[in-house]
């Protein structure tokens, strides 16, 4: 189990350092701001998923492996985006990768350490969706989790995935690749299909309105 933990955590960690240098260069930030991007994409769901269970120092701190993994992220991407650009959507494929192996390493560590499973289910959708909202917020957006297609949902699915696997104590790999490719696959589909939950509407706007994009927005 630790090392499936520690696998899970650093590609989910190299996937979503991925997502915050792509756009951190498509940002047009210098270097040194993509690589403090993918470092912040990669590593904030992790630091929260570790202080909130007690586990400290947080691993992205105390094993170089998580830093080296988000700097080789970013150096691939700063050096050589043309080929990362070549993939449809680039930073939502990969984001919904680390969406969905973050979802699940962060619930199976809340179990390991004992947390009960709405906590651990709840947990790892915390995971998920940190590092995606960091980077957002560092480049002044508003959070995906806050305005897009099903995200935070999709997270949570793979995460209950894992806490009924264990409790039905089921193979703790099987749960795990289970989870991952239901949140994976959930989050694909919702931008593939616009899938997303309702929309608050202004005063005297209707639901079409509402669902229509921002052009404000970009």
């Amino acid at each position: 189990m630790d090392v499936l933990l520690l696998v899970l955590d650093l590609v989910g960690t190299f996937v979503f350092a991925l997502s915050g240098a792509v756009a951190g260069v498509k940002n047009r930030l210098d270097l040194f701001g993509v690589l403090v991007l993918s470092f912040a994409a990669g590593n904030a769901g992790g630091i929260a998923r570790d202080l909130l269970i007690g586990a400290v120092p947080p691993a992205a701190i105390s094993d170089w492996r998580y830093l080296a993994v988000s700097l080789l992220a970013g150096i691939i991407t700063f050096y050589g985006f043309s080929g990362v650009d070549r993939l449809r959507s680039p930073v939502l494929v990969f984001d919904g990768a680390g969406l969905a192996l973050f979802a699940v390493s962060g619930t199976q560590k809340a179990l390991a350490f004992g947390l009960n499973p709405v906590m651990a289910a709840l947990l790892g959708t915390l995971t998920g969706i940190g590092g995606g909202m960091t980077r957002d917020v560092l480049l002044a957006e508003i959070p995906t989790v806050l305005r897009a297609d099903l995200y935070a949902v999709a997270a949570l699915a793979g995460a209950a995935v894992v806490v009924i696997g264990d409790a039905l104590q089921f193979s703790s790999t099987a749960v795990t690749i289970a989870g991952a490719a239901l949140c994976f696959g959930l989050r694909l589909m919702a931008i593939h299909y616009g899938w997303h939950l309702p929309i608050a509407r202004q005063p005297g706007q209707s639901a079409a309105q509402a669902d229509a994009p921002d052009d404000s927005e970009g």
